[in-house]
């Protein structure tokens, strides 16, 4: 494993260690029919739990044996029970290794299962989801909150049933052993108990403190981190290193609290123990003296003893674990039980065959989830016609984006409704919708996958041939070739070793390859330089040619091509025209135009102007 997958690996469990505890186990219930699926696993596991138990209670009857033994002087008898001694250890071996085998097997099975099913479902959710929830927190449940049921599953349940198995069975044993020792005993538990719940609560307090403490400065070292350029731009690093070292200081300070209350209860703990334990063993010689217990007897009762304060010890530890187990089951079933607001209905529409890429938006009104009060569409009606391209221009927040969104059915409009082809869009199933579209966004996402599954992301069937050509048509081909695998070599994590042109023109390249019925352009070409530009645009009036396309445009070229201009306003269309009708016309358009698209019309002029220096190649 590599040096930074190891310390991933040691965010998460430090991450997971944080998590809030539940005062509840019931959420842990959840977990039951993942470990259910592996009922076969889960008997081996049960049936060498309680091998391993009724072997370790063996023990203490073979060590009263072995001492009266010893008292009485016969030796043959000392001999055949140290060869019994011997065989019980190997089968406790044996056992106790197969009961771990088992249920790390289970641990780790679970907990991949269940991180396979959040995922599955959480890829499910509409967008609307991810309004409400950041993706941060999605993913820390996803490892943090599995870390942690991969812990209580894999090795603290079994560590729990074992010491539940052993305390009751040494519990049993006492009380045959010695009833009176063992009311003893019994009458010492709430003196050691009472103490300790006191105390443990004040640690489990000051250990929450220690834990905020410590998000913060994970929090804010991350967040000085990820903007380092900022922060070195502003000459802002002493301030936030004298701010990091507060911090710091902070969570030292809690620790420190955390570390003293904790031994404290550690004193404590050990004081009360091994006092209650040493008064009943006086009580116990007591009675070895005057004859009514053997020595061996003695032993017994103290081995069992032993064993149920050591359980106890052990279960009190695990309580813990199980806590923080049920509170990520919580966290992690909250997942799971989010309905998806797009849903493919009982009976979906089938789409028509072959598509049109006829669009109708009537009346359709629609806010987004975190921003109920504001209109992102008011009352917008909006025909596109087969074939036709339409370029949707506007000021900032005018809901030219919206429209792709409600498009693709990343959410349904509160009123009005959106028509492919005849069929709203609620009818007919998501997936079937979304493959009549293809997407070109302004912020172009690259995966850590190799170019080629970058390209093919497009469309996941096509051959190696068909990614070539669609490079090929965005004019990218040539640069992945003299990459150093070509096509085969893995871009970084979100294709930051990229320049924004070369980002864009894979976005392209997917979008030709998925070859799909409706473009969806969100200013394709911003990004690129101006002989990159031209190239491209020659692959996207190819690729628009007989598919209705809807272009988000910011530069003049792409307006002026259109064979219609939409201009959008605060979720209205306040105009629609050709570029030289709507400049005659005056207001926003106009006023756009002079703003946004006078440096554009300079450069075209002057080309048009230019000699043609490359016509040969024309």
């Amino acid at each position: 494993m590599s040096e930074s997958a190891n310390t991933v690996a040691e965010a998460i469990e430090e991450e997971a260690l944080r998590r809030t505890k539940s005062r509840a186990v019931r959420p842990i219930l959840g977990l039951i029919p993942f470990v259910l699926s592996y009922k076969g696993m889960l008997s081996g596991a049960f049936v060498m739990l309680v091998v391993a138990t009724l072997s370790t209670l063996a023990f203490p009857v073979a060590a009263r044996r072995v001492m009266d033994a010893i008292s009485e002087g016969d030796v043959q008898f000392i001999d055949q029970y140290f060869l019994v001694l011997i065989l019980v250890a190997a089968l406790l071996g044996i056992s106790s290794a197969a009961r771990f085998y088992f249920v790390s097997w289970i641990g780790e099975r679970v907990v991949a299962d269940l991180r396979s099913a959040v995922y599955d479902h959480v890829t499910r959710l509409s967008p609307a989801f991810f309004e409400t929830m950041r993706t941060g927190e999605v993913l820390s449940r996803l490892t943090a909150d599995t870390t942690l049921i991969k812990t209580v599953v894999g090795s603290s349940a079994s560590i729990a049933l074992r010491n539940m198995f052993l305390f009751f069975g040494a519990a049993t044993m006492m009380t045959y052993t010695s009833p009176g020792l063992s009311g003893l005993v019994l009458l010492a538990i709430p003196v050691i108990m009472l103490p300790l719940i006191v105390f443990g609560r004040w640690v489990r307090r000051l250990s929450r403190l220690s834990q905020d403490r410590i998000a913060d400065t994970s929090a804010f070292g991350g967040e000085t981190l990820n903007a380092m350029q900022t922060v070195q731009a502003f000459n802002h690093e002493a301030i936030d290193r004298s701010s990091f070292a507060q911090t710091v200081e902070a969570s030292f300070i809690a620790a420190r609290s955390r570390i003293q209350a904790r031994s404290v209860l550690t004193a404590l703990v050990m004081f009360l123990g091994l006092s209650s334990v040493f008064g009943v063993l006086w009580v116990g010689a007591q009675e070895v003296i005057t004859g009514t217990m053997t020595g061996g007897e003695l032993l017994q009762f103290t081995l069992y003893a032993l064993m149920a304060a050591m359980s106890m010890a052990a279960l009190s530890e695990v309580w813990g674990d199980v806590q923080m187990a049920a509170g990520a089951t919580e966290r992690l079933m909250e997942l799971l039980h989010i309905e998806p607001e797009i849903k493919v209905p009982a009976n979906p529409v089938a789409l028509p065959e072959p598509s049109l890429g006829d669009l109708r938006f009537e009346n359709v009104g629609f806010s987004y989830p975190t921003r109920p009060d504001v209109s992102a569409l008011d009352g917008l009606n909006l025909s596109v016609r087969p074939g036709e391209t339409v370029a949707i221009v506007g000021p900032s927040g005018a809901g030219k984006s919206t429209l792709f969104q409600l498009l693709l059915r990343f959410f349904d409009p509160q009123s009005g409704r959106i028509q492919l082809d005849g069929v709203a869009l609620p009818d007919g199933d998501p997936s079937e919708v979304r493959r009549r579209f293809a997407l070109v966004p302004q912020e172009t996402v690259v995966f850590g996958m190799s170019a080629r599954e970058n390209i093919r992301y497009g469309r996941p069937d096509a051959s190696d041939e068909e990614v070539r050509a669609a490079a090929k048509a965005a004019h990218i081909d040539e640069f992945l070739s003299d990459l150093p695998q070509g096509y085969d070599t893995v871009f970084g994590e979100r294709g930051v070793t990229l320049s924004g042109g070369q980002r864009q023109r894979i976005a392209i390249a997917r979008a030709i390859l998925r070859n799909a019925p409706v473009l969806l352009l969100d200013e394709a070409t911003s990004a690129l330089d101006a002989e990159s530009e031209k190239f491209v645009q020659q692959a996207l009036e190819g690729l628009m040619a007989g598919r209705t396309t809807i272009v988000i445009a910011h530069r003049l070229a792409t307006v002026r091509k259109a064979d219609r201009i939409i201009v959008m306003d605060q979720g209205r269309i306040v105009a629609e025209g050709t570029h030289d009708a709507l400049v005659a016309e005056g207001g926003l358009y106009a006023r756009l135009a002079s703003l946004q698209f006078s440096a554009d019309a300079l450069a075209m002029a002057a080309e048009e102007t230019a000699p043609p220096a490359f016509a040969a190649n024309d």
